[in-house]
């Protein structure tokens, strides 16, 4: 209605110039000519600008359609957008490009749609949801996901981008069909928005990187790279052309599309130029302002990354769709200072576990060995014992310095037989069981914090990381974890469990081999996972030390879900090769569901002791291995 109106009054305005500009005006000076009357009162266009908006919560836009992903984008970051580009699939790179210059929203159609959704509409995690069906079969059908946006959004003019058609469903809206070819495009956006537009070729698999990179302000237009960059025989490199890979024809000059460098010159304008062009439109000012947007970096989320640009959010890509991940990914999303993550696609998993690790990921705190995942990608080497003396293991055979610099030599030798990064560790005994019940009758000497802080402060300082190991006698694992958590919400400090020295009230050490129960080890899992998400904390290592299967039943069913921890099955048998390699594959089957597995070397009791390349051939390859 408001077009309709627009051309039901032109006619009314230059009715009224005419009439009061063509007449005498007595006065002695020249009446105004038709021409310069028409010229003066025909107001200039109002200029049509979109809105942006920036979303108030996490969320997770849980689909991996590309259709369906740029209108939920679409959704998330416009309120509404008169002018809203359309772009056939091959063609979304130089859609975004155009999207972004004119500060519009972006939507990917089909060639030939019909208006039906090619899939089920996807629930947006932390948005408002898609148009769904009715259920009525004798009911109209529901425009698909680029008709309700149009609808949605108020559009009244399409601007076309390669092969497509609106579906069936979307409004009455007038259509622009963009010109082919990058120079003829980029020509067409020069005149329109008054920008000189730099035409720059992307490598395949960079797309996602190229738009995350492209500021609003200052837009280039993205051109997918040649296959076959070589020009063919009869061409000469800086004459004629070829085709472009959108079908048009672009500059054969080695440095243009390929390059980025400037464009030729502009071809004289066609007859039917006039059917190209957009009504005004005017870049809106971005509402995106801390929003990080995470794209798993899969090209098909280009229309949805174009939106989240447009609308001024920063874009990442987290290819493992975790932002702890990798030192990279720790350092960008501290650096956006991120108020609100919006995650694109399925690998983002649901709106709260992306807003707590990308609240960790935004500490920028790094593990020894980067990033903040303590597993996969890394190997550790660890000394076990008790730093009070050489009595527990090797940890406890030299003073604090020494033991640093010790564990940083036994780490050494892996770094040439993993492709993983290799972490030196300090596995040290928190509490020691005890021969007697001591005054608290659970027959394990706790060590107070004190005592441990100085040499977990000096492994911090050298870039190594710790464990600290629970035998608790009588008493339960989690009781004794709890007296720990001052170490614990430090973020190089893990936990191990250690199940052989878990009795019974009416138990003994050396007289039983303890064991816990499943449900025992899972009250430690929730009470650590709590305590790392809510303190932000990187991932922590759960160690579960076993030698019988005995030691943990149910050992397969131990809760792997928190992603704040990892946990590790570490096997401790001790003697000869042989019966530590069956010990090893007897606990191995015994336990499919988990996923990491450690390896102790025993320097006295072994026969013999495993050299660091025979260690590394255990097969699964341990991610842990500690030497007593």
């Amino acid at each position: 209605m408001r077009r309709r109106a627009a051309l039901l009054l032109a006619p009314v305005a230059a009715v009224l110039a005419l009439v009061s500009c063509t007449a005498d005006p007595g006065d002695g000076t020249e009446a105004k000519t038709e021409t310069e009357s028409e010229s003066a009162t025909t107001p200039t266009p109002t200029a049509l600008v979109s809105e942006p908006i920036a979303p108030a919560e996490p969320a997770v836009l849980g689909t991996d359609d590309p259709v369906q992903l740029a209108a939920d984008a679409s959704r998330s970051f416009f309120a509404d957008a008169p002018v809203v580009v359309l772009a056939a699939p091959a063609e979304v790179l130089h859609g975004a490009s155009v999207a972004l210059t004119l500060g519009v929203p972006l939507l990917v159609g089909e060639a030939g749609d019909t208006g039906e959704p090619d899939a089920e509409p996807s629930v947006t995690d932390g948005a408002a949801p898609s148009d769904a069906a009715s259920g009525d079969p004798t009911a109209e059908p529901l425009p698909g996901p680029v008709g309700a946006e149009l609808e949605r959004l108020g559009a009244e003019t399409v601007l076309a981008v390669g092969d497509v058609t609106l579906p069936d469903g979307a409004p009455d809206v007038d259509v622009v069909q963009a010109p082919d070819g990058d120079r003829a495009l980029a020509d067409m956006l020069d005149a329109h928005a008054g920008v000189d537009l730099e035409v720059t070729a992307v490598a395949p698999g960079q797309e996602i990187t190229m738009l995350a990179s492209v500021a609003p302000g200052a837009p280039v237009l993205l051109t997918p790279e040649a296959a076959d960059p070589t020009p063919a025989p009869s061409e000469t490199p800086g004459s004629g052309s070829g085709e472009s890979a959108n079908g048009g024809t672009q500059s054969a000059t080695p440095d243009s599309a390929a390059t980025g460098s400037s464009r030729p010159e502009a071809a004289p304008e066609s007859a039917d130029a006039t059917e190209r062009r957009l009504p005004p439109t005017e870049r809106p000012d971005p509402a995106a302002d801390g929003v990080l947007v995470l794209s798993s970096g899969d090209p098909s989320q280009a229309g949805a990354v174009a939106n989240a640009r447009t609308a001024g959010a920063v874009v990442q890509v987290v290819p493992s769709g975790d932002p702890r991940a990798t030192a990279a990914s720790v350092e960008a999303t501290a650096a956006a200072t991120p108020e609100v993550v919006v995650g694109l696609g399925t690998v983002f998993g649901d709106a709260e576990t992306l807003a707590w690790r990308t609240s960790t990921a935004a500490t920028g705190t790094q593990l020894p060995g980067g990033g903040q995942l303590v597993l996969p990608g890394k190997t550790y080497v660890a000394l076990y014992g008790n730093p009070s003396g050489p009595a527990l293991g090797v940890l406890g055979e030299q003073d604090a310095p020494a033991t640093i610099e010790r564990a940083a030599a036994h780490a050494e030798p892996y770094r040439a037989l993993t492709d993983s990064t290799v972490v030196p560790a300090l596995e040290i005994i928190a509490t020691v069981a005890s021969a007697g019940a001591g005054d608290d009758g659970n027959y394990s000497a706790e060590a107070p914090v004190e005592q441990l802080r100085p040499l977990i402060d000096l492994a911090h300082e050298h870039g190594q990381y710790v464990v600290l190991d629970l035998q608790p006698g009588r008493t339960d694992f989690l009781t004794q974890a709890k007296r720990y958590e001052e170490l614990l919400r430090l973020p190089n400090v893990g936990l191990a469990l250690d199940p052989e020295w878990r009795l019974r009230p009416d138990q003994v050490h050396l007289r039983q081999i303890g064991q816990v129960d499943v449900a025992e080890v899972n009250q430690v899992v929730t009470w650590l996972a709590d305590l790392t998400r809510a303190n932000n904390l990187p991932q922590k290592v759960l160690i579960l030390h076993q030698f019988q299967v005995r030691m943990i039943p149910g050992v397969n069913e131990v809760d792997q879900s928190r992603s704040e921890l990892a946990v590790v099955v570490h096997v401790d048998g001790q003697g000869s090769q042989g019966a530590k390699q069956a010990t090893w594959r007897t606990l191995h089957a015994n336990a499919p569901n988990v996923a990491w597995w450690g390896w102790k070397n025993f320097y006295d009791e072994d026969v013999p002791m495993l050299t660091p390349e025979q260690t590394m051939q255990v097969e699964p390859r341990p991610a842990f291995v500690s030497y007593q």
